[in-house]
């Protein structure tokens, strides 16, 4: 992994390379603001400047938009009345009440956490924490029975999903396991994002790189998946 700059105007965009068997140039802006690209050993630095020079209006817009949206991320949970936590793409206001049941209810807009003592913030954590598993393991195996359907025809074996908090990627296919992994965070993203995901990561069973085949695979089984991948980016990514 090596440091670049590149000029755009008046602004300067620094991006880090790694050089990986890719057959594209591939760039991600990551919530810390940091620019990451990937690309083949084969092609000239210049070429990789002049693609990220050509996604520099995009860089800088977002980087805008990553500033103001960070702040908000940067604290501990206290599960206290009026946090706010996302579900399905949707914010929803936790409602904290003292009862003899403890359950967590999501319902009209909010999360109404019921639990023994108010103040026992490991025990409303783990409630809350136990209730995103749950819910997870559910629509997850609802959107791999959905998107199975399209690749089931091109010999794709039907995976078992895992789950795991990862801070650079929303999933992952385990080609040797048939195993798709899955970001625990993916349960923020609106459920068409959430199809995008699995669908991506089961094409990786067909074709393992980014590459021509991969791509005209996905514009074929899901036109739109730009727009949920762009959805998933901006509106999810700042939350991680």
């Amino acid at each position: 992994m090596v440091k670049h700059e590149i000029t755009y105007g008046q602004h300067k965009i620094e991006y880090t390379l790694t050089r990986k068997n890719v057959s594209n140039i591939n760039l991600n802006l990551k919530p810390n603001l940091l620019v990451e690209v990937s690309a083949n050993h084969d092609v000239p630095i210049e070429t990789v400047n002049q693609f990220v020079r050509k996604k520099a209006s995009w860089i800088l817009k977002n980087t805008e938009y990553f500033k103001k949206t960070l702040p908000e991320t940067k604290f501990e949970r206290e599960y206290v009345s009026g946090e706010t936590f996302k579900y399905l793409g949707r914010q929803y206001r936790l409602k904290v009440i003292e009862s003899k049941e403890e359950c967590v209810k999501c319902q009209r807009g909010f999360f109404n956490l019921f639990i023994k003592d108010k103040n026992n913030t490991t025990r409303k954590s783990k409630l809350m924490k136990q209730w995103y598993k749950e819910k997870s393991i559910r629509v997850f195996d609802d959107s791999l029975e959905r998107i199975y359907k399209l690749v089931k025809k091109y010999d794709v074996e039907r995976p078992e999903i895992s789950m795991r908090l990862m801070k650079a990627r929303w999933g992952s296919c385990i080609e040797n396991k048939n195993r798709i992994l899955l970001n625990t965070e993916l349960i923020d993203a609106p459920k068409f994002c959430i199809d995008y995901v699995i669908l991506h990561e089961l094409i990786h069973f067909k074709h393992r790189n980014h590459d021509e085949k991969f791509y005209n695979m996905m514009d074929v089984l899901m036109p739109d998946w730009k727009r949920r991948k762009e959805i998933l980016d901006l509106e999810v990514v700042k939350n991680l």
